[in-house]
């Protein structure tokens, strides 16, 4: 699939974005791809709703050596001040973020893993993928992280114009907490999570990185950290989407 020209004239059109499926595919043909990917190094995504953008080409990938760029601890402490700025100037008592309030806590602990990364993602896919509507794309990356920026996913852009600050966390994910991208929609990704946080200090803590990645799954959902803690505690999957 290649970028449509049209449709993100600020990246250069230089390769294909992914390979696309013709046909749906099912979770298990998505974990013998996952297993492959060491020797093929392409990493296997199940996509979401429709054939809508992939076919069309709305993506707009971007250079793996652009996520470097971002530190995730900075890249959240940023986001978090910008979206803080404005309800200060309303006098918000910030309970929403409770007990972080207009302060960024910083990145959380690593999770204790309680499996593999690779059997959680596998089990997962097992969910999600049952062969009736979703697609198979086949990104050139060398991790779940980065086949975001490499596809060009564009899902996030009423919150973030760039997709590889947003790929950075995502690094920094599979490194304290398993995370693997497994699937992806037009503004929606689901990750498999092998070491969640179990306490709910924890918990709380991944929360505020949550709310600072995407804070539409818990403005427009649980409504709270604290409430949102308590949803994610222990649990070996990650849904976001964006409005």
């Amino acid at each position: 699939m290649w970028p449509d020209r049209e449709y993100r004239r600020d990246h250069e059109v230089t390769r294909p974005a992914f390979w696309l499926s013709d046909e749906p595919v099912t979770g298990e043909l998505w974990s013998k791809l996952q297993a492959e990917h060491p020797y093929s190094g392409l990493w296997p995504l199940l996509l979401d709703e429709s054939a809508q953008p992939w076919a069309a080409g709305q993506v707009a990938p971007e250079p793996v050596s652009e996520i470097l760029v971002y530190d995730p601890a900075m890249f959240m402490a940023e986001v978090w001040a910008d979206m803080i700025e404005p309800r200060l100037r309303y006098g918000d008592d910030f309970e929403d973020l409770a007990p972080f309030g207009k302060y960024c806590p910083g990145l959380a602990p690593r999770g204790e893993q309680m499996a593999t990364p690779n059997v959680v993602a596998d089990w997962y896919a097992s969910q999600l993928g049952d062969g009736s509507t979703t697609l198979l794309g086949l990104v050139a990356a060398r991790r779940s992280a980065d086949a975001l920026a490499v596809m060009g996913w564009q899902g996030a852009l009423n919150h973030n114009q760039w997709t590889a600050p947003l790929a950075s966390v995502v690094r920094s994910w599979e490194e304290r907490f398993g995370v693997r991208l497994v699937r992806v929609g037009f503004n929606t990704l689901e990750f498999s999570v092998a070491a969640p946080p179990r306490g709910h200090e924890h918990a709380l803590h991944v929360a505020a990185e949550h709310w600072a990645f995407c804070p539409d799954t818990i403005t427009q959902g649980a409504g709270t950290l604290e409430a949102y803690a308590q949803e994610i505690a222990g649990r070996n999957a990650w849904s976001f989407w964006w409005d």
